[in-house]
């Protein structure tokens, strides 16, 4: 689908010199002389470069739909992530690189939601929250005002997360899989 220069916004996939890229920032910018033009800030969404461009009205981009598609985690096999089409029960191999750090939130059965462009995976999304058991906390110390005092403790996955000072081991919380924070006591 063609659109105008002026017509990207934050979040447009478009394919720009042989490449796909994200647009992160625009600025629509009307000089007192001259024509208007979009100052465009792009992310290549394969390497993750970075690219400033002008793109005038007059000018047409090609915007790119991406197709987004449940699976289901299954297990780990090496440094490769297996994932399953609930639909036609294909499976789908990522490496542990592409999912990155958030990796190690992923559990047995979880659906994810995978970006695809001409079928090549591209981006992924996990839940925003999980719940997972903390193995060690740190004791109390008597006497720490409970506003402001968070302490360190370890989830079931090893990813450290700080936890307000009630939190024992062997308890579940929630966590925030983006920001990797406490958010609650899991029920």
């Amino acid at each position: 689908m063609k659109i105008n220069g002026n017509e990207i916004r934050p979040g447009n996939v478009i394919e720009h010199n042989g490449g796909l890229w994200v647009a992160v920032k625009t600025n629509a910018v009307k000089p007192g002389k001259g024509g208007a033009f979009n100052q465009v800030e792009l992310k290549n969404l394969i390497d993750g470069t970075k690219l400033n461009e002008r793109f005038r009205a007059s000018e047409t981009v090609e915007r790119v739909r991406l197709e987004q598609k449940e699976f289901q985690y299954l297990y780990e096999q090496g440094d490769m992530l297996v994932f399953m089409d609930n639909e036609t029960y294909e499976q789908l191999e990522l490496q542990q690189a592409f999912v990155g750090d958030r990796s190690k939130f992923l559990q047995d059965g979880m659906m994810v939601t995978v970006e695809l462009y001409e079928e090549k995976p591209i981006g992924i999304t996990l839940p925003d929250q999980v719940t997972l058991e903390i193995t060690e906390a740190d004791p109390v110390v008597k006497g720490q005002t409970a506003a402001s005092s968070y302490k360190p403790a370890v989830m079931e996955n090893g990813v450290r997360v700080m936890v307000p000072p009630f939190i024992e081991a062997g308890e579940r919380i929630v966590v925030d899989t983006n920001e990797i924070t406490y958010i609650r006591r899991a029920d």
